[in-house]
């Protein structure tokens, strides 16, 4: 009899084991077959084939007549997300990654709360594991109030198999009017005027125009797919009429809709780059193919221009990772650069003073293969040079590394570098 109950144990626990591995496998892999074909350089972004390509090969097309402004750091970014939450007088879709307790979650919650009570139909998507630091009471001021609030890819016994694949976009549309999306979590870290290391660099962009609706098409991607609910109707897709000079698209990608096709995006603006890419990356860790894109643009005189976080940063491991892969580029050319104040979550890509892509879209392969993302896509030259302007002015506080500052690093220094690379895949 004992003999019979030990094997059942052992039985079990083969099973368990079995299945937990199963899991890894799964979660650690999109599933897909990744892409791993270079792009052959047939045009420029001055081209009028490139837009051509843009809005027809990865799509959706691109629209004009919109107006898009950069909002820096909460001071900015937050007062201009309450105001339009604040005014809306149909509805509210508001999809985030992080979401945690502290004044500002307060303050969203008591608007969206507000909203709901008013007859406004507020619909919030928080991920998860992002919003694990958000307070039960904030949850059920919303839910008690009206506003529909669901998580993404919470774990139950028929998804396990997808809990790395997270929702990591930033999205708010009011009215189906006005849009938002960049890099900002609502967290207190991202509040103030990153004027110390507890208050982060951001930015974020609020939109009008015809591409809002593109901005909504991109929410309720991920609404139906976490609650089978189709919304629509006028208060989500209203008439929009031309607000603005800038043409745009919404880009946004998805391990169950196209992993690769935002890696695939970025590559292509990359690869069309004729003189100059600016990234502004909270977290950059390209793999082998990327960084290669990276170095053709330096062969062909493109000046590529990095900044990322410097002493200040809120992951370790992923600045490690990210160091290791510094030296190819610098010995190509590349300029890379620290941000000095405080912790730099930017996500902002410039190429050529004529194309901007902003979102949540980080250089790494968490976004390119495992998390969902979203990106605006802008054509506008004015708006452009803005931003290089912005970028320029972070420049003044970042400290640039030369070749020859990465290659006499000390060896504790790179042996963490090796093993942090070890999980490049996840990061």
């Amino acid at each position: 009899m004992k003999q019979r109950s030990r094997t059942v144990w052992v039985a079990l626990l083969v099973f368990v084991a079995t299945l937990a591995a199963v899991l890894l496998v799964l979660n650690f892999s999109t599933g897909e077959k990744k892409l791993d074909q270079r792009l052959d350089r047939l045009y420029g972004s001055s081209s009028p084939q490139f837009e051509r390509t843009m809005g027809s090969l990865l799509g959706p097309g691109i629209i004009g007549g919109n107006q898009v402004k950069e909002l820096l750091n909460g001071s900015e970014i937050f007062p201009s997300m309450l105001q339009a939450i604040r005014q809306a007088q149909h509805s509210i879709t508001f999809e985030t990654y992080i979401y945690w307790s502290g004044d500002i979650g307060l303050a969203f919650a008591d608007a969206l709360a507000e909203r709901a009570q008013k007859g406004v139909k507020v619909h919030v998507l928080l991920d998860w594991i992002g919003s694990a630091k958000m307070e039960d009471a904030l949850l059920e001021r919303m839910r008690s109030s009206g506003v529909q609030v669901l998580k993404f890819h919470k774990p139950h016994w028929y998804n396990l198999g997808r809990m790395n694949n997270r929702t990591h976009r930033k999205l708010l549309v009011a009215d189906g009017k006005i849009g938002f999306t960049g890099g900002v979590g609502i967290a207190p870290n991202w509040t103030g005027k990153a004027q110390d290391p507890d208050h982060w660099r951001d930015t974020h962009f609020r939109i009008e125009g015809p591409v809002v609706a593109q901005m909504q098409s991109t929410f309720m991607d991920n609404w139906l797919k976490v609650t089978g609910e189709v919304l629509h109707g006028e208060p989500y897709f209203p008439a929009l009429m031309p607000n603005g000079t800038s043409n745009a698209q919404m880009f946004s990608s998805s391990p169950s809709g196209g992993s690769d096709s935002m890696r695939l995006m970025y590559h292509m603006v990359l690869t069309a780059a004729e003189r100059s890419i600016d990234l502004s990356m909270a977290y950059f860790v390209p793999d082998e193919l990327s960084s290669k894109v990276l170095q053709d643009a330096l062969r062909r005189g493109v000046r590529l221009r990095l900044i990322t976080p410097g002493e200040f940063t809120d992951t370790e491991t992923v600045a490690a990772a990210s160091r290791a892969t510094w030296g190819p580029l610098l010995a190509a050319g590349a300029e890379i650069y620290q941000y000095q104040p405080t912790m730099y979550h930017c996500k902002v890509m410039i190429i050529d003073d004529r194309i901007v892509s902003v979102g949540s879209t980080n250089f790494d392969n968490r976004s390119f293969s495992l998390n969902d993302e979203a990106n605006l896509n802008i054509y506008d030259e004015a708006f452009a040079k803005r931003q290089t302007y912005i970028f320029e002015q972070d420049l003044t506080q970042a400290k640039r590394v030369s070749l020859a500052d990465w290659e006499a690093r000390p060896l504790k220094e790179k042996l963490a570098e090796r093993l942090a690379s070890l999980l490049e895949a996840q990061l």
